[in-house]
Formats: structure tokens, C-alpha cells, sequence
């Protein structure tokens, strides 16, 4: 069995400092979130119906927020799904590794936020949900 499941995966509440001229909400790796940031990365303009992500990571920690308008989450760990929606920009969704995540439902102007914790190496993707399954059984 998979040492990560979706028990590890977890909406995370970021500090919010409100003032009459705009709000504040600021993220520091290791502190708000269980790992140190080395990348941001932001999807946006994502045409209507259209669906992101569908993959696994290997070995990376993710951590997804709204930054602007709203959209689902789903996750798999190959036993249990979840589906978490987002939209506020002072929530994010942690995402542990081998972890199945797609997204849609995104709503007009939305842009997608993704803190990770290592640079981007296209060998720490599953791209075939089958192959994942396989992954996920033999561990």
C-alpha cells in the first residue's frame, strides 16, 4: 500500500491581514505549507469545458489555490476520490505525491496558482491513469 493517500491531502487556511484598502494574504514554505517552495507556476485563461492536470506526481508536493475566480479539484489516491472546490484566494489545497488529480469547472477569468516543492522533471509525472493504478497496487 501507497505510503500517501488522500488523508494527507488537506485544505490549508493561509493568513489574511483585512484593510479597508485591500486584503493581504502572504505563504512562506515550511511555515504555512509542509515543504519548501521552489517553483510557482499559474494556469489562466482556460477555455470553457476544458479540463487540466489529469496526472500523478511521483515524488513533488503541490499546493493549489484560486488566486482568482473558482474551479474543482478532484483527487484519487486509487481507493478513495475527494473533490474540493476552490474559490478564495486565502485557501489552498495540498496535494501529496502519488496523488490523481484532475481540474475543471473553472469559471471565467480564474487563474490557478501552484506552489511546488521541486523544479519542473517531466520523469516525476504518471500520465496514464492505468499505469498509476499499477504503481499504487505494487507499493
Amino acid at each position: 500500500m501507497s505510503t500517501w493517500s488522500l488523508e494527507k491531502c488537506e485544505t490549508i487556511s493561509f493568513p489574511r491581514i483585512n484593510d479597508n484598502r485591500g486584503n493581504l494574504t502572504f505563504i512562506e514554505g515550511q511555515n504555512h505549507i509542509p515543504f519548501p517552495i521552489e517553483r510557482f507556476y499559474y494556469i489562466y485563461d482556460v477555455p470553457g469545458g476544458a479540463e487540466r492536470a489529469a496526472h500523478a506526481h511521483v515524488n513533488l508536493h503541490q499546493v493549489y489555490i484560486a488566486m482568482s475566480g473558482s474551479f474543482d479539484v478532484h483527487l484519487d489516491d486509487g481507493r478513495q476520490r475527494r473533490t474540493y472546490s476552490l474559490n478564495r484566494s486565502y485557501f489552498g489545497l495540498y496535494i501529496c505525491p502519488m496523488v490523481w488529480r484532475h481540474i475543471d469547472n473553472f469559471s471565467s477569468n480564474s487563474v490557478l496558482g501552484v506552489l511546488a516543492s521541486a523544479r519542473y522533471d517531466e520523469s516525476d509525472y504518471i500520465r496514464d491513469y492505468g499505469q498509476f493504478l499499477e504503481r499504487i497496487s505494487a507499493e
